[in-house]
């Protein structure tokens, strides 16, 4: 376990396309947590889809270490659609990485995240990206941001995520101005699940940051909100590669598998304590609210219970989008679903098609309207 001290939690907040795989690569480069032979671009970014359209749909987090520190890092998606997945990171941080194109300057939906921040007591660590691109004009944007968010322009780093360059001196500036995370592990086990995924041999593996207590294999663990019971079968932590730990401590981040096989019982905001000294629950997320509409239902309508399993398991990893049963005289059965955006409606589809092998027909997106 690693003293408190010694630890730092942070996300890179940033629009769309302006460097934060990219930032997030290079991290994992300079601090050696993966070799050169076996770095990729988009190395966080696990789904083929996120490669194939170059943007990070699903947070990651990784375990890196620098100056002996350990740096706790969540990659967060930058498209709007995908603000939830944000949300949910920022509440494992004591800090954040502002990431502003030194060439386009600070975007809204960067402003929207840096607010989201803040609302959190966040420590902000702003940096100018692509100071090695023709066009950058870090002196006027730094001015821009020093406008907008009060960030002092000289407290700014400049850096290029490409080359490498300033990158050692933005870790520097992690772990002297992040604060160390606080807890205690002497108090009962105060765990906060911000992601989970299904695996089909192993059940349901969660990320959890850990806030008080101390999260160990085979302890017996109490999901508060789902009121469920299960022994755990194995701790780790991301390096990025899953590794198994004795014990995850206060202010740590990694993953816990329970053997749970019903995905309602660990739900994205689901606080985990021991069932002997249960703690109270953390507070959860709130829930997003869906923007646009649109039906999914299977080509072959045998395959009704398949997509019902199928979204089950895909909103146990991507908890922003909702659906309910409908019926239509010319499709059969199948699901009225909502989502944050047409990206995110796209998205979805295109995961369930490709992670679950089913052939889907979707009705023409909508919007819920209200009659007065």
């Amino acid at each position: 376990m690693t003293s408190l001290d010694r630890l730092r939690c942070l996300s890179i907040i940033a629009h769309i396309d302006h460097g934060k795989s990219t930032l997030a690569d290079r991290f994992l480069e300079i601090t050696g947590a993966v070799s050169a032979r076996e770095m990729r671009a988009q190395y966080l970014d696990s789904m083929d889809i996120e490669r194939e359209r170059g943007i990070t749909i699903k947070a990651q987090n990784v375990r890196l270490n620098w100056r002996d520190h350990v740096i706790n890092l969540i990659d967060t998606p930058g498209h709007v659609d995908f603000g939830y997945e944000v949300s949910r990171s920022l509440a494992a941080c004591e800090g954040v990485i502002l990431l502003v194109d030194a060439s386009q300057g600070i975007e809204a939906q960067t402003l929207a995240n840096c607010y989201l921040a803040l609302e959190n007591d966040l420590t902000i660590v702003a940096a100018l990206n692509k100071i090695d691109l023709p066009g950058a004009e870090p002196e006027r944007v730094a001015q821009e941001i020093e406008r907008v968010l009060g960030i002092p322009a000289s407290e700014l780093l400049h850096i290029s995520a490409k080359t490498g360059q300033g990158i050692p001196e933005l870790l520097d500036a992690v772990v002297d101005r992040i604060p160390p995370p606080t807890g205690d592990i002497d108090a009962p086990l105060q765990g906060l699940i911000f992601d989970s995924y299904y695996d089909p041999y192993r059940g349901v593996v969660s990320s959890v940051r850990v806030f008080n207590g101390s999260l160990h294999t085979g302890a017996r663990l109490r999901y508060v909100q789902a009121n469920a019971t299960h022994d755990v079968e194995e701790v780790g932590v991301k390096l990025p590669v899953p590794t198994p730990v004795a014990m995850l401590g206060p202010g740590e981040v990694g993953y816990v598998i329970s053997g749970i096989k019903d995905v309602g019982q660990a739900r994205v905001g689901e606080t985990v304590t021991t069932a002997i000294h249960p703690a109270e629950a953390l507070p959860g997320y709130l829930d997003p609210k869906p923007m646009v509409f649109c039906g999914l239902y299977p080509v072959d309508g045998d395959e009704y219970l398949e997509l019902r399993e199928s979204l089950e398991r895909l909103r146990l990893n991507d908890s922003s989008f909702t659906y309910e049963p409908e019926t239509s005289g010319a499709l059969g059965f199948g699901f009225r679903c909502g989502f944050l955006g047409l990206l995110h409606m796209e998205i979805v589809r295109e995961r369930l098609e490709r992670e679950y092998g089913l052939s889907l027909v979707a009705t023409a997106p909508n919007v819920e309207y209200r009659a007065i």
